[in-house]
């Protein structure tokens, strides 16, 4: 029996028919190991240790019923916390909800000091800090839609005649957050650009608007560079996203042989990084994001394809160096 700790964000605040974190607490409870829970605010650092205010949580897991995923109302329970070098686990898993705040940022400088040889930390610190999720695509060239990072007004109006359509993405976004769509001619130029820029005080990430949304954007769940299952997130009514939380309709889906070499191709710099569990968005064979923070899907795939991947990803932590 091993112990998990799962950094989340307050556990009253998730829904357990949907969030990935859950799926994996319930598969490491049902593989028979013990699993606690905190959050950011309540780690420290003390004699060059990383502490925190952990608690055990029992779960009562959902139950598929006629396609739907259904919990009960009182699904979980907390117990007492104490205050415990996190070393007192097994395996932490870093699961906290963007955006990656300042106080984000700080608590993975205390996960640094957690001593690797006794206690493994999902995803890595230093890897979570250095993949922005927008951001860290872009070094992918041959595998991304064409792309601009900027601030500039005039930079994002020449590109705009050249593409036509645009989609802008806040670089600290999540769930769809903040996404605009832009086409040339657009009366409200401007100011979509000095709402999105911040009158010009931060860039924002532009690509090529890709008609092939409307056809969906597939969530790829990576475990160890590998991928491990796929769902079609696609818009609905007008709404040009495909995001779950902005309404999304969820489809099941296969991985095509393009999608593979996508995740043949960015699997050595995750595995380099300590990115051990990644969604990547992809739409139209080409990707879009790499979601390292708290990504989603699990349940979706779970659901659609009667797998169970928070049990396959508990196993593999285990049993990965």
């Amino acid at each position: 029996m091993k112990k998990f700790l799962f950094i989340i964000d307050p556990i009253a605040q998730l829904d357990p028919t949907h969030d990935s974190s859950v799926a994996m607490m319930e598969s490491a409870q049902v593989l028979g190991h013990e699993v606690y829970i905190t959050t950011i605010d309540k780690l420290s650092v003390v004699g060059g240790k990383a502490y925190g205010h952990i608690s055990p949580v029992t779960l009562k897991p959902v139950q598929l019923i006629e396609g739907k995923w259904i919990a009960e109302k009182e699904w979980y329970q907390v117990g007492d916390a104490f205050f415990s070098p996190l070393e007192f686990c097994d395996v932490v898993l870093m699961r906290k909800d963007p955006p990656v705040t300042t106080a984000y940022l700080y608590a993975t400088y205390i996960l640094d000091l957690v001593d690797s040889q006794k206690t493994k930390v999902v995803n890595s610190p230093q890897g979570i800090r250095g993949a922005n999720e927008k951001m860290y695509a872009l070094q992918f060239t041959d595998v991304i839609p064409e792309t601009i990072v900027t601030q500039s007004k005039k930079v994002i109006a020449d590109f705009l005649q050249e593409k036509q359509a645009l989609i802008l993405k806040p670089l600290g976004g999540k769930a769809g957050e903040g996404i605009l769509f832009m086409q040339e001619g657009d009366r409200n130029f401007n100011s979509l650009i000095e709402i999105s820029t911040k009158q010009g005080q931060e860039p924002i990430m532009v690509q090529e608007y890709l008609p092939s949304a409307k056809e969906g954007d597939k969530r790829i769940i990576l475990l160890g560079g590998k991928p491990i299952g796929a769902v079609n997130r696609i818009p609905t009514g007008k709404e040009f996203r495909g995001n779950m939380a902005v309404g999304g309709r969820v489809a099941q889906t296969e991985i095509t042989p393009r999608e593979l070499e996508i995740c043949d191709a960015i699997a050595p710099t995750l595995l380099d990084d300590g990115l051990i569990f990644v969604g990547i968005d992809v739409i139209g064979g080409y990707l879009t994001e790499i979601n390292v923070t708290s990504p989603t899907g699990i349940r979706e795939i779970d659901r659609l394809d009667h797998v169970n991947l928070g049990q396959e990803t508990i196993k593999f932590l285990l049993e990965v160096e």
